[in-house]
C-alpha cells in the first residue's frame, strides 16, 4: 500500500515536473493540465503552478457549479472577513483581482442557472455579500483618493476678475471724503482689477490610478443589480467633497435671511468671491466631476448622467440661494458693481451648465440658474435707477471751499467710468427702458446713434449737471459760483475724454461742455474784475476825460478805489482753489489779459499828475508788474495773512 503511495507522488511530481518545464505561458500550463486530468482527475490538483486567476479558470474547467461555488465562496468570505481598515485594493492587488474574477464567477452562474435552483439562491446570497464589500471598498478609495483642493489651486485653474469699490456708508448723501482723499493719493476709491488669461486648467478631482479601480467596483456592482448602491456612496462621497470646495473658494452656506443681515463690508467680500466662485465652481468642478463620472461609470451614460445630476445638484443650488439673496435684497448704489460682476459670471456659465445638463435630469437646475440670471438683471436696472434718484436727491446744504470739486461730482464721475467696464451687459439690460430716459436739452444731434447705456449716462450726469447748478447757488459771490462750475464741469469732462466713456458719449457732447466751461470763464471774468477795471475809466475825471485838464482829486479816489478792489479781489481770490493746473493757468492769462493793458494805458495817460506830487507812493501803490506778479498766486488756495500784499509789495 505504501508502495503505491509512493508511486502516485513520483507520478504526481514528474507530472509537475513537466508542466514546469513546457509551461512558459500560462495559456499552455493551463491546457496541459486540462490534458493531464482527462486522464486521472489527481492532475487538476496542481492548480497551484498557475497564477490564482488562472487556477481559477483551470479549475471552473472542470468542476461542477456547486464546486466553483465552494472556491469562489472561499475568496468570497476570505476576503469579506477582513477589516473594514484592511482594504484589498491597498493592500493585495493580486486578492482584489481575484476577489473580482470570483463575482465574474458567481455572475456567470447567475445567469447560467436555470430559476429556483439551489445553486442560484447560494449564488445571489454570495453576491449579496460581496456587494457589501465593494460599496466599503469603492467608498474607500473614493475619499482616500480625492485630490486635495486648495484656494491656490482652485483660482489658479480659471480667470480672477476682482473689483474693488469702496464707499463709507452706502449713502450716497453723505460723507465723501474717504472717496475724494483716496482719489488725490493717487487710488481712486473705485478701482477694477484683472488679472490672468481666460484659461480654464483641468484639474483631477481623484487620483487617475485609482479610477480604473473604482470602474471596475462600479462594473461589478452595476452588472449585479446593485447600481442604487453605487450611485449612493458616489453621490454622498463627491457631494461632500463639492460643499468642501465652496467653503475653500469662500461660499459658505447661508439662508436669505442669513445673507440680507450681513454688514456690506462683509457681503462685498462675498459677492466678490461668489463671482469668481461660480466660474471656478462650473467649469473647474463641475466638468471634472462630470468627466469623472464618464470615466467610473462608463457605457452606462443614465446611471452616469443620474450621479453627476444628484451630485452637482446641492452645489449649484448653494450658488443660485446666495444669488437670488442678493438679487432681492435691499438696492443701493454701492452693490452695482458686485451686482452686475454675478450677472456676469452667471451669463458666462450659463451655456456650460446646459452643456453638463443636457436632458431632463439638468432641466430644473438650469431653469433656476435663469431665474437667478433675470433676478439680478432687474436687481442691476433698479439699484442703476436708484444711483440716479440718489444723485437728484443729495440736496447737502455746506458749499465746498474755495469752489473746490463736489465730492458729489468725484464720486459720480468714478462711478460712471466704472460702469463702462459692464455696457455689454448694461445695454442689453437697459435696452427696453431707454425711452424715457433721454437728457433734456441734447436734442442736437448727439444722441445719433448712441447706445442704450449711453443714454442713461447722459441722464445721469444731467442730472449731475443740474444739482451742481444748485449747489453753485450757495456761493454768495457771483464770481465763485462760476470758479465752482468752471472746475466741477471741467472736471467731469476729463473724466469723460480720458476714459472709454468718450467713445461712448461722443467728441461733440465733449466739445459742447468744453464750451461750457469757457462761458463760465467768461461769467467770471465780468463778475470778478468789471468794478476794478471800470475805476480805469476816463470818464468822470473831468473835462471830458482830457489828461491836461484831469481832476486830481477824482484822480486819486480813482486810483484809491482801483487799489481797494485789487486787494480785495487778491486776498479773496487766492484763497479759491482751481485744481487744474491748465484752467487756473488760463484764467490767469484772461485776467492779464483784460486788466494789465488796461492799468497800464490809465497809467500811462494819468499816472503822471501824481507822480510828482506829495504821497504819490499812497495812490499809485503798484506797477503794471506787480500786478501781473500778484495775479500768479490766484486760485491756489493757501490764504495768506491780510497783510501779505504790502508785505510783498515791500520785498
Amino acid at each position: 500500500m505504501a508502495a503505491t503511495i509512493d508511486g502516485d507522488e513520483r507520478v504526481m511530481a514528474t507530472a509537475q515536473h513537466i508542466l514546469k518545464s513546457l509551461g512558459t505561458t500560462k495559456d499552455l500550463t493551463k491546457d496541459m493540465i486540462s490534458i493531464l486530468s482527462n486522464f486521472d482527475h489527481r492532475f487538476s490538483a496542481m492548480t497551484d503552478l498557475l497564477p490564482s486567476s488562472a487556477a481559477a479558470d483551470a479549475a471552473g474547467a472542470t468542476e461542477t457549479p456547486q464546486s466553483l461555488l465552494d472556491s469562489t465562496e472561499q475568496i468570497i468570505l476570505r476576503g469579506t472577513s477582513n477589516s473594514h481598515d484592511s482594504l484589498l485594493w491597498e493592500d493585495s492587488p493580486e486578492a482584489a483581482a481575484d476577489y473580482l474574477c470570483a463575482i465574474d464567477q458567481i455572475l456567470d452562474l447567475t445567469l447560467s442557472s436555470p430559476a429556483q435552483d439551489e445553486t442560484l439562491d447560494r449564488a445571489e446570497s454570495l453576491l449579496q455579500v460581496a456587494m457589501s464589500r465593494l460599496e466599503d471598498e469603492f467608498r474607500h478609495i473614493l475619499i482616500r483618493n480625492t485630490v486635495p483642493l486648495d484656494a491656490g489651486r482652485l483660482y489658479g485653474s480659471i480667470r480672477r476678475v476682482s473689483l474693488s469699490f469702496t464707499s463709507n456708508d452706502g449713502e450716497i448723501t453723505e460723507d465723501f471724503e474717504s472717496s475724494v482723499e483716496e482719489e488725490e493719493r493717487g487710488s481712486p476709491a473705485l478701482a477694477a482689477v484683472s488679472v490672468g488669461e481666460d484659461e480654464d486648467l483641468p484639474v483631477d478631482l481623484v487620483h487617475p490610478d485609482a479610477v480604473a479601480d473604482l470602474r471596475e467596483i462600479a462594473d461589478r456592482m452595476m452588472r449585479s443589480g446593485y447600481e442604487k448602491e453605487c450611485c449612493q456612496v458616489y453621490i454622498s462621497v463627491r457631494r461632500d467633497v463639492l460643499d468642501e470646495c465652496l467653503s475653500i473658494l469662500g461660499v459658505d452656506k447661508l439662508s436669505i435671511e442669513e445673507v440680507q443681515k450681513i454688514e456690506w463690508k462683509d457681503l462685498d467680500e462675498k459677492m466678490k468671491k461668489w463671482a469668481q466662485a461660480v466660474k471656478i465652481a462650473v467649469r473647474v468642478l463641475l466638468s471634472g466631476e462630470k468627466r469623472l463620472c464618464e470615466q467610473i461609470f462608463g457605457p452606462s451614460v443614465l446611471i452616469g448622467d443620474v450621479c453627476f445630476a444628484e451630485t452637482a445638484k446641492g452645489c449649484v443650488m448653494q450658488l443660485l440661494n446666495f444669488g437670488e439673496a442678493v438679487a432681492i435684497s435691499r438696492r443701493s448704489a454701492e452693490k452695482l458693481f458686485r451686482i452686475l460682476d454675478m450677472y456676469d459670471a452667471i451669463a458666462d456659465v450659463l451655456p456650460d451648465l446646459r452643456a453638463l445638463f443636457p436632458d431632463d435630469t439638468g432641466d430644473f437646475v438650469c431653469n433656476e440658474a435663469e431665474g437667478i440670471l433675470k433676478g439680478l438683471g432687474e436687481a442691476a436696472k433698479g439699484t442703476f435707477t436708484e444711483f440716479e434718484n440718489a444723485v437728484q436727491r443729495e440736496t447737502s446744504r455746506k458749499p465746498m471751499q474755495g469752489g473746490e470739486i463736489h465730492p458729489l461730482t468725484r464720486y459720480v464721475m468714478n462711478y460712471v467710468r466704472l460702469l463702462v467696464d459692464y455696457s455689454d451687459s448694461l445695454n442689453s439690460l437697459l435696452d427696453d427702458n431707454t425711452t424715457d430716459n433721454r437728457p433734456d436739452g441734447d436734442d442736437d444731434g448727439c444722441l445719433d446713434g448712441i447706445s442704450p447705456m449711453g443714454l442713461r449716462l447722459l441722464s445721469l450726469i444731467s442730472c449731475l449737471e443740474s444739482n451742481l447748478e444748485e449747489k453753485s447757488k450757495l456761493y454768495e459771490d457771483g464770481a465763485m459760483q462760476y470758479i465752482f462750475l468752471m472746475n466741477n464741469i471741467l472736471y467731469v469732462v476729463q473724466k469723460v475724454k480720458d476714459s472709454e466713456l468718450g467713445k461712448l458719449l461722443g467728441d461733440r457732447w465733449v466739445r459742447k461742455r468744453r464750451g461750457q466751461v469757457r462761458q463760465y470763464a467768461t461769467s467770471y471774468l465780468r463778475a470778478s474784475w468789471s468794478r476794478v477795471l471800470s475805476c480805469l475809466k476816463d470818464e468822470g475825471l473831468g473835462s471830458g476825460g482830457r489828461s491836461s485838464e484831469v481832476s486830481k482829486v477824482a484822480l486819486k479816489e480813482r486810483f484809491k478805489n482801483f487799489n481797494l478792489g485789487f486787494e480785495e479781489v487778491y486776498r479773496n481770490q487766492t484763497t479759491w482753489k482751481v485744481p487744474d493746473p491748465q484752467l487756473r493757468e488760463e484764467l490767469r492769462l484772461s485776467i492779464s489779459d483784460k486788466v494789465i493793458p488796461a492799468y497800464r494805458s490809465f497809467m500811462g495817460r494819468f499816472g503822471g499828475h501824481l507822480e510828482s506830487g506829495r504821497h504819490a507812493g499812497k495812490y499809485i501803490k503798484y506797477t503794471p508788474e506787480d500786478i501781473e506778479n500778484f495775479l500768479q498766486d490766484l486760485f491756489e488756495g493757501s490764504p495768506g495773512p491780510l497783510n501779505h500784499l504790502r508785505r510783498k509789495l515791500s520785498t
